[in-house]
């Protein structure tokens, strides 16, 4: 088992280390935009929406065949049968997705005018977004490829390349040209379009001129009802930004997003992890004790992302003041709400992998309508009453709903054995740590209580997890090698 936690560790650290660090970078270009006054609170709401609309276009515009593809890549044996699945999916999504992009170009001008008060501005940003949308759809099967040939290196390596050269033109656009938005998805374009001849000829032979309608038919039946379960997931976050611009302006909207941002760091562990979960659960499901294994995985990762949400519960306040200006504070609260419903996507991608593995697909739309149904919902009752705050209520209220329904339905399909004691030390610890964080550090500059608060609160919630029996005898001893060999390393 150490082997195969080893292996899911080390794909983690591969696919975050190529992200991470831009990742970074981009979020302190926040502090940039907002005090060089290159991107206003307007700019901030009107990227807000579009971002919303770009992710439910991506999960349209390739209609759940993504999915449809790595669920049967290990079905099929070398050579023309897995060609003929990759071919077929290939062509089938050129040809809707074409006639999508030209309806939605032609329809720019008025879908502008529907997300924006001021849409003559934003007409050439939306249609650099639907440009790029169509073109990212093609690049899920050279990235797909990667993770299931388990070439992490390589993913990382495009990933990374990709993200510093969207931020470096990022940069050159917003700040040296002064595009503004245009700039943000100008950068995008430019990059999609080096990046695919790079990307394809990972592809080698995989693509060619053949095409199966069995093969359609049958990656139709697994990837289209995920087509709507997509759409409800991006009404989870998206929709919640689109439903909550109908009551405030875009200023007000902006300072939501800059919030949200902020929160969703949580994201910089989560997409790591969810690029390497999906193949290495197919993979170890094969073994006998996969059950025990992914138990076990729930486990360290709900840990990692308990610390994420304390951290980022603690230094909120002190992160807005470095980021931006006290103008923005109102969206300090909505930082720890955003933070703990993506820890609650982070359960869902954990525990609802039986839906997946037994290919009942179908009751992924289920989970997901359901909480999009309570997110918009009580978002309709919450928003016009508490604002920010309560547009990131529905949105940690979506994720809890999301996790609590798919949970039920993979439980009864494949039973895994979770620890449900070593959890719940783990939901003590961070409450505790947090209140630490909160409690001993007075107040003091914004800088040095980010550092302070956050040191605190690690140092709390890891001291808690030791005292408190949370780490078995075994685990203990692992550390303990661990960090002797870490020392000798260094000696």
């Amino acid at each position: 088992m150490r082997e195969r936690l080893k292996h899911l560790t080390t794909g983690v650290a591969i696919y975050g280390a190529g992200d991470v660090a831009v990742s970074v970078v981009s979020l302190l270009l926040i502090a940039v935009y907002i005090k060089g006054e290159y991107l206003t609170e307007a700019d901030y709401g009107a990227l807000a929406l579009l971002v919303g609309l770009e992710a439910f276009l991506k999960v349209i515009f390739r209609w759940g065949l993504d999915g449809a593809f790595m669920r049967y890549y290990h079905d099929r044996g070398d050579g023309a049968p897995r060609r003929s699945l990759a071919s077929t999916i290939v062509w089938f999504m050129l040809a809707a997705d074409v006639v999508l992009l030209a309806v939605l170009l032609a329809g720019s001008p008025s879908l502008a005018a529907w997300l924006s008060d001021t849409p003559d501005r934003f007409v050439l940003p939306l249609q650099l977004m639907l440009v790029n949308t169509f073109l990212l759809s093609f690049t899920f099967l050279p990235f797909h490829l990667m993770r299931l040939r388990n070439e992490s290196v390589a993913y990382s390596a495009f990933a990374f390349g990709r993200a510093i050269g969207t931020l470096l033109l990022r940069i050159g656009f917003v700040i040296g040209l002064g595009l503004d938005v245009t700039g943000l998805f100008l950068a995008d374009l430019v990059v999609t379009i080096v990046l695919m001849p790079l990307l394809w000829p990972r592809c080698g032979t995989l693509v060619g001129a053949s095409f199966s309608a069995a093969d359609l038919r049958l990656a139709l039946r697994f990837g289209l009802p995920r087509l709507p379960h997509g759409v409800a997931a991006q009404a989870l976050d998206a929709g919640n930004k689109l439903l909550f611009s109908r009551y405030v302006t875009d200023p007000q909207l902006g300072v939501y997003q800059i919030g949200a941002t902020l929160g969703q760091s949580v994201k910089f562990f989560l997409a790591a992890f969810e690029t390497a979960w999906a193949p290495f659960y197919y993979d170890t499901s094969r073994r006998p004790d996969a059950r025990e294994v992914f138990g076990k995985v729930t486990t360290y990762v709900i840990a990692i992302l308990a610390l994420l949400v304390g951290l980022i519960t603690v230094a909120a306040r002190d992160v807005i003041l470095v980021m931006a200006t006290p103008d923005w504070l109102a969206g300090a609260p909505v930082m720890p709400l955003i933070a703990l419903g993506l820890a609650f996507q982070g359960v869902y991608l954990l525990t609802s992998i039986g839906l997946n593995l037994t290919s009942r697909t179908e009751f992924y739309p289920v989970s997901t309508i359901s909480a999009a149904l309570v997110g918009l919902s009580s978002g309709a009752w919450l928003m016009p009453r508490y604002g920010a705050v309560g547009a990131a209520a529905a949105f940690l209220l979506s994720y809890v709903t999301q996790a609590a329904v798919a949970f039920a339905f993979s439980r009864r399909l494949y039973r895994i054995p979770y620890e449900a004691g070593r959890l719940s030390r783990i939901v003590g610890a961070a409450v505790l740590a947090v209140g630490a964080g909160l409690w001993l550090v007075p107040a003091i500059a914004p800088l040095a209580g980010l550092v302070l608060r956050s040191a605190v609160t690690t140092l709390a919630y890891l001291g808690l997890l030791w005292v408190g029996g949370f780490l078995r005898p075994t685990e203990r001893g692992f550390l303990r090698e661990t960090v002797a060999r870490l020392a000798r390393t260094s000696a």
